[in-house]
Order: structure tokens, then sequence, then C-alpha cells
């Protein structure tokens, strides 16, 4: 990067404001440009130094945080990482932050993985820099899309047109993690409640906040939404969360198939894993497989996708338009593994049109 990516913090917390800023600046392509101790501060340090990318803390005096980033949302909108604590009400509180337009967030505990310091660092450092680096990418898309032709402005929407054929798919799955709790509204309440087959679905979050995501997501759906448990068996038209904090498979059983929910392997970069998930899906639904890669850092979901093309599945990549962060998707895409490289508001209707 030429210029310097400029950051905000924003916590009431002085540690925090310090630990994060000294994380940040630890690399030299970030820069810290200001740091306030509420979100009234917050918001007028903001408005007034036009950030590349702010951190903010959603419990705080005067102004909370809620209420700043819909004033950033409103006034001077730019991306905005969310600090919140692995608490119910922390879930539910990040949720709506993620609802206003933040676009991802930081756990303040990260107990959920045993990583050091150095780790979460590095982690903050990579989501920041591929989250301004996508926005820049996408407004230079916008750009040439407002200049280009009618007839090719299709090309930076989709780069692989056309349906899935009807195959009989059994199984659904779907893998995503920065920017997937917002893309996943789009698309679980837009599945139809006549699809006839389960949905598998690996969000990268920590525990508590992938039931308040099922739980919001099952209110807004015409599909059973849940947060999936133990040797529960599987039934069509429900949507399966992995817990976070723990793998989710499928296994035989006399009446179908089952869910199971482990910590084991525990050596994987990421718990849940969608290759893991999606690996057993596969084994078990085989070819009937439809398989899902959304936004998300990285390339987890990578070798199960291999693997469900390798026995003649199908696969849908969002496009990198419409990502938050274009790694997972564009993993699939470069690889020649995706069927249809889809914008996130087609993905449920090339979906449904498959299904039923």
């Amino acid at each position: 990067m030429l210029n310097k990516i400029r950051a905000v913090v924003i916590d009431d917390s002085a540690f925090m404001r310090k630990s994060i800023s000294l994380m940040l600046e630890s690399d030299g392509e970030i820069e810290v440009v200001g740091t306030a101790r509420d979100g009234l501060d917050g918001y007028n340090l903001v408005k007034s130094s036009r950030p590349d990318i702010v951190t903010l803390d959603v419990e705080m005096p005067r102004m909370d945080g809620l209420t700043a980033l819909k004033k950033i949302m409103d006034d001077c909108p730019t991306s905005v990482l969310m600090v919140s604590s692995i608490t119910t009400e922390g879930a539910e509180a990040t949720l709506k932050a993620l609802e206003l337009g933040a676009v991802d967030f930081i756990p303040k505990e990260l107990s959920y993985v045993s990583v050091s310091i150095i780790k979460i660092k590095e982690d903050l450092i990579r989501r920041v820099k591929e989250i301004v680096r996508q926005k820049s990418i996408q407004s230079r898309l916008k750009r040439i899309q407002g200049l280009a032709a009618p007839e090719i402005k299709t090309t930076f929407q989709s780069t692989t047109a056309g349906t899935l054929p009807k195959i009989g798919f059994r199984a659904i799955a779907i893998g995503v993690s920065t920017g997937g709790p917002m893309s996943l509204q789009k698309v679980i309440p837009q599945i139809s409640g006549r699809i006839n087959c389960p949905v598998f679905v690996v969000q990268h979050m920590p525990p508590k906040f992938t039931k308040s995501l099922a739980d919001r997501l099952n209110s807004m759906s015409e599909l059973e939404v849940k947060e999936a448990e133990n040797d529960e068996m599987i039934k069509n038209n429900t949507v399966y969360f992995a817990p976070g904090g723990y793998h989710m498979t499928v296994k035989k059983s006399s009446g179908g198939g089952m869910i199971n929910i482990s910590e084991s392997p525990v050596e994987t970069l990421h718990r849940p894993s969608v290759d893991i998930m999606l690996s057993s899906v596969v084994q078990h639904y085989g070819k009937s497989t439809l398989g899902v890669i959304m936004t998300g850092m990285g390339k987890d979901g990578f070798e199960a996708m291999k693997e469900l093309k390798s026995i003649g599945g199908y696969t849908i990549a969002q496009d990198e338009l419409t990502c938050v962060v274009y790694g997972m998707p564009r993993a699939i895409v470069d690889a020649g593994l995706a069927d249809i490289v889809s914008p996130l508001e087609k993905i449920p209707q090339i979906i449904n049109r498959a299904l039923i």
C-alpha cells in the first residue's frame, strides 16, 4: 500500500485503547490517527479525521457504541470493527451493530481459541488490511461499472452466468466468515421452505454468537434455523449452524443422518471449520451436495470443495463485488472450482431454482 491505513480506536478502557493501538501500529502499513474514550468523542473524532477503519467498543459512557455507530454511518460512513464481549448480551449487541453497518467484530475474550497474543495481533492486522483493501477494490469496480456501457456492466457482478442442473440435491453446505452474519441474513430467509433438504452452515464465530445468529435468522425464515446439537437427527428444511468453538460433522445412523458436535480435531485454524463440515457432508450425501462459499478471509472450505468437484458435485461462490472480504470465494474461483460466481442477492434464487 502506498498510503498507510488510517485507524481510530474508540474504547472506554485505557488498557484496550493502548493494546489495540499497539497491535495495529506494530504493522508499518497501519497508523492510529486518534483514540477516544466514549462514543461521543469517538463520533466527533471519526467525523473530523475520516479514517479508513474504526474499532468501536459496545458499552461506553455518555454515548454507547451502537448509538455512535449509527451516527457514524449516517454522517461519515467508514469500515467499523466492533469490540464485543463474548456473552449472550454481547452477541445480541454485536448482531445489531452488524445490521447497522459494522463489517466485523473483535472478541474481547479470546479464550474460545487457544492462541497466543501474537496470533491475536496477526489476525486483527490481517482483518483490518483485508477489509480496507476490499473496500478500495469495490470502489474501483463500482467506478468502472458506472463508466461501462450497459451491455458489459454485468462483468463486475457475476463472472459465470447460468443455472445449476436439477440433479436432486440432498444437502446444502455453506461456508462463510468475515461479513457473514449480514450476508447470511440476505440469503437464508430467501431460501424457500420447499427445498426438501437440510442446510449445514459454518460461520466463523465464537460461542454464544452462533446461537444468537441462528435464533435471529429463524425468526426471519421459512426454514427452521437452529444451532446444531450433538446426536440430533437431521431433518429436511432445517438449517444447522455449527456452534462456535466446535466442529460440526454428519454421521450415519439407523434413521439416516445425525449431527456430531466435537472439539476434535483441535489443531485446525478454525473451529468450527468449513473444510471439516463440508467434507463430512460430501462423504454422507456424495455429489448430491451443493457447496456454497461466501465472504471471508483465507481459504477454509477449499479442500472440501475440491473433494466435492472431484466426484461431480456443484458449487457456488460469492462474487468479489458483494464480498466484505474476497478470500474464501476467491480461492474457489481462482482454482476453477466454482460452477457459478454470483452476487450475494442472487444466491438464494439460484438455490431455489435448482432444488424446487
